[in-house]
């Protein structure tokens, strides 16, 4: 199993979301799209006899063999990005087979999936695997970078459009990108002569997500509160990647967005001094002043 790096979680930390290109080998992509076929069938149907699992579900025990999704999703590189950002016994939320037609147009409104969350930091993970390759047009999903941690109660966020900085996936096959449950997405219009296949599972954790990734490289980049754009700063530090700005950003937004990431981290790593650009720092001082001695 290969764990996620530090600068990994960090890069997921700042921008919501990682990717992972031709991740699921050849073999695999070929012959999941007849499971996914029954799934997409079966779903609803009483007498169907290819269900998703129950909500509740433990991870491990999601599509047993011979399930070709679960081969995939018991691939090492896929449980060690599982384990790195939700544990060890995450549990299965829904999935979903989002099987775009050919010549479909329709296109999904902007959302960020589920209701507002009222928690500060504990987060879910959406895997969405591509078994074919996906071309500009093809139905790829549109995703804004970066809008995570900006709190929204799902489609009201779907009169937005072309929004600065947004992406849409075109990938080889067998890519999976993994979001942030927070992040901005909606599917996209295929424009093809063949169908497109996208699988998403999301995944709750159940245990603190408190350095689950591989810290061997956190001493290093991990860096402490004086860490600051107009003193010093590491350059390759972790606020450093916290620094990354959105293109969608405005001065004032942008460094909102930085305390709302190193607020996140200080959940990942435990380390409640950590700081960028001593945000954090001041505002924390100046709270000890005014409470009651």
């Amino acid at each position: 199993m290969t764990l996620l790096t530090t600068k990994e979680m960090a890069r997921f930390v700042a921008r919501g979301h990682l990717r992972f290109d031709a991740l699921v080998p050849i073999d695999l992509n070929e012959r999941v799209v007849e499971e996914l076929e029954a799934l997409t069938r079966d779903r609803w149907r009483p007498d169907g006899a290819t269900k998703p699992p129950a909500t509740g579900t433990p991870l491990s025990a999601c599509y047993p063999s011979p399930s070709v999704l679960g081969e995939i999703l018991r691939l090492p590189r896929v449980q060690g990005i599982i384990r790195s950002l939700v544990g060890r016994e995450p549990v299965f939320d829904h999935d979903f087979v989002h099987l775009r037609e050919a010549g479909d147009l329709w296109e999904q409104p902007l959302h960020a999936d589920a209701i507002i969350d009222p928690t500060q930091f504990a987060f879910d993970v959406q895997l969405f695997y591509f078994p074919h390759e996906l071309a500009t047009g093809e139905g790829g999903t549109r995703f804004v970078p970066g809008t995570h941690l900006r709190r929204v109660n799902e489609l009201e966020v779907g009169r937005y459009q072309h929004l600065l900085g947004e992406e849409h996936v075109c990938c080889p096959a067998g890519t999976i990108v993994v979001f942030h449950q927070g992040l901005w997405h909606a599917g996209q219009p295929n424009r093809s002569d063949r169908r497109r296949w996208m699988y998403k599972i999301r995944l709750n954790a159940t245990e603190r997500q408190l350095q689950l990734w591989n810290t061997d490289d956190l001493a290093t980049l991990h860096n402490g509160p004086d860490d600051h754009i107009f003193a010093r700063f590491a350059d390759d530090s972790v606020a450093k990647q916290f620094r990354h700005k959105e293109k969608w950003c405005d001065n004032a937004d942008y460094r909102l967005e930085q305390v709302q990431r190193a607020r996140l981290w200080r959940y990942l790593t435990g380390d409640e001094t950590f700081d960028v650009d001593y945000y954090l720092t001041r505002v924390e001082r100046h709270r000890r002043l005014e409470s009651p001695s």
